[in-house]
């Protein structure tokens, strides 16, 4: 049959097309089934922020494994990505310091170029910025931002030139088990066979585990970003910023753009139907948004709106993906939830999917700690900071 597979990844975003290179790479047939095209999804509309600053072990090791991927994309991957390396600030007021010094010497620990920050460096490295009410920053040198759009369609690329197929406005429409197994997927394009079915499907990831019988903690919500125009004086690239007191991120965007958001847990509420949400940014954010960057870089007081936009997180209720196959054997496995990790962290979970789905004895990432069963079990991962989404 034209359409039998070892694997089928539903969803065509940064972790989808990882995980297909992996399996690709290692001789398995693989199918990627995207309802819309590549890059049409979250993931080219990530705010594509690279840095390493986690709280725990498994992410932060995650994401220097990620960066040396995005460092190295055009040997690694094959193609573009657009890494831009600006700096990684983190700052943080009293109540976060003692997790902040914390968090460096883990990250330290497993590899990480990261370093405490005087307020004179950090003066340094950004002139301008506001500082009075700061009490501890941490700096990554090596971190930064890429384009999210180049960077998954390159994996996309990679994969289809490993052996994956990809098949694109194909949407998925059931699946089908013979007992507790997985067989196949139904679609628009028609059926596809394959004992292992992976779901990788976003914020539309629990309606596609419903498919399977499995209800899932997640959710899809809306999340905005909003651009400034740089004055005069300040056209020069700035470092990424998550700026804890002002529960707010920036980096630089081509075009003289500086690129804002949030790191608020507020976030969560804003739930929507994946399928049809407001992609539009909101006036009230850009006021917000606008008011948070000038406390902390004065400057951008002279700044220009730019607009900004809508696109969607997949968040669970811990702010961590999930990575497992619910029921041992069934060969359906899940892949959703990043929480807005996903596109720092695509590269390692690729590998993190692919080692769980072909059974690797001593992965490279053990995926326990994101596994479904922490929910019920109250094990949840867990942070150093009150913003979830900073890890």
């Amino acid at each position: 049959m034209p359409n039998t597979f070892d694997a089928i990844i539903i969803g065509g975003g940064i972790n989808g097309c990882s995980t297909a290179l992996q399996l690709a790479r290692r001789g398995v047939k693989v199918a990627v089934i995207e309802k819309d095209n590549i890059g049409d999804g979250p993931t080219g509309r990530s705010s594509a922020i690279i840095r390493q600053h986690y709280s725990n072990e498994l992410t932060a090791r995650m994401a220097h494994y990620s960066l040396g991927v995005f460092q190295d994309f055009e040997e690694q991957v094959g193609g573009e990505c657009g890494f831009r390396r600006t700096g990684f600030l983190a700052l943080a007021a009293a109540k976060d310091q003692a997790g902040l010094e914390a968090n460096v010497a883990l990250q330290r620990g497993v590899g990480i170029r990261t370093e405490l920050l005087t307020v004179e460096a950090l003066r340094e490295i950004m002139p301008g910025i506001e500082d009075a009410d700061l009490v501890a920053a941490a700096w990554e040198e090596d971190s930064g931002y890429a384009d999210p759009y180049l960077t998954v369609n390159a994996y996309a690329a990679a994969a289809r030139q490993a052996g994956a197929r990809l098949f694109i406005n194909t949407a998925v429409t059931g699946i089908t088990r013979h007992g507790d197994r997985v067989t196949g997927v139904r679609t628009t394009g028609g059926d596809f066979s394959a004992p292992v079915v992976v779901n990788c499907a976003g914020p539309w990831g629990a309606r596609v585990a419903r498919m399977a019988g499995l209800e899932i903690p997640v959710s899809a919500c809306r999340v905005q970003v909003s651009f400034f125009r740089r004055p005069s004086g300040e056209e020069a690239v700035h470092p990424v910023v998550v700026d804890f007191i002002n529960a707010s991120y920036f980096r630089s965007e081509t075009g003289n753009l500086t690129l804002v958001g949030l790191v608020d847990p507020e976030e969560a509420n804003a739930m929507v139907n994946p399928d049809k949400y407001d992609e539009g940014v909101d006036t009230d954010f850009i006021l917000d948004t606008g008011e948070r960057l000038i406390r902390r870089y004065p400057a951008m007081e002279r700044s220009d709106s730019a607009g900004g936009y809508a696109a969607l997180y997949d968040i669970t209720p811990d702010w961590h993906v999930i990575v497992d196959e619910p029921l041992p054997g069934s060969g359906f496995f899940l892949c959703c939830g990043s929480s807005g990790h996903g596109f720092k962290l695509g590269p390692a979970v690729g590998l993190m999917v692919a080692e769980r789905v072909l059974g690797v004895d001593n992965p490279r990432f053990d995926p326990h700690l994101f596994r479904l069963g922490r929910f019920a079990d109250d094990e949840p991962v867990r942070g150093r900071y009150e913003y979830s989404i900073a890890g």
